[in-house]
């Protein structure tokens, strides 16, 4: 489990395809120094279990299933993914329960700045739309997020927006971010429990 808070941005240093899978390697000196065989990370949102690691950084692998919902596949040597560990029970809960498990993508739409800030709105399609709530909270690349406003309409023309204040805008990967670059989403675990619920409530009824 995550919350969303980054501790570093790494560098993909290898991406190398193993049959339907593959196996990724990244630079992360602060996230390497205790990364354990077996550890959990979440690689731009994504939980990757380490199977290697270095002074400064780690190996892991990516199964076929996060290939295809996620980002990771289009990640090459040089690019930067937003960092975390798993988080301990000691620690304060800053965001919000991240599990890891994407959810799928979204493309950016556009970016606004401020005068210190940044507002960034994602498309949103019909499967996730009623998942995601003004005021709620999203996980984009890893990074906890506050939903800021959300279209009425889903689908095609289905969008959210998340206003980024300028510590995310440092110390994620979110401030490179511009229209047609695609993030990984994870939506709110109890949204989706609360969704799984009503559909049996429909079905009984």
């Amino acid at each position: 489990m995550f919350t969303g808070l980054i501790e570093e941005v790494g560098e993909v240093l290898a991406w190398e395809p193993v049959g339907d899978s593959a196996r990724i390697t990244v630079r992360a000196p602060i996230t390497a120094a205790d990364a354990a065989r077996g550890a959990s990370i979440s690689v731009a949102g994504v939980c990757l279990t380490v199977v290697d690691r270095g002074a400064d950084r780690f190996t892991a692998d990516v199964m076929a299933e996060s290939i295809r919902m996620s980002t990771l596949g289009e990640r090459r040597p040089g690019d930067r993914v937003d960092l975390e560990r798993a988080a301990l029970v000691t620690d304060r809960l800053g965001g919000h329960i991240v599990q890891g498990h994407i959810d799928g993508t979204a493309t950016v739409l556009s970016v606004t700045p401020g005068d210190a800030w940044r507002v960034v709105r994602f498309t949103l399609d019909a499967e996730h739309a009623p998942l995601v709530a003004r005021k709620g909270s999203i996980a984009v690349d890893g990074v906890s997020l506050t939903v800021s406003d959300i279209g009425e309409q889903a689908g095609v023309d289905g969008w959210f927006e998340v206003s980024l204040i300028p510590e995310t805008l440092a110390a994620t990967t979110l401030g490179a971010l511009a229209p047609g670059d695609r993030v990984n989403i994870e939506t709110d675990i109890l949204a989706r429990h609360v969704a799984r619920l009503m559909r049996f409530q429909e079905v009984d009824a």
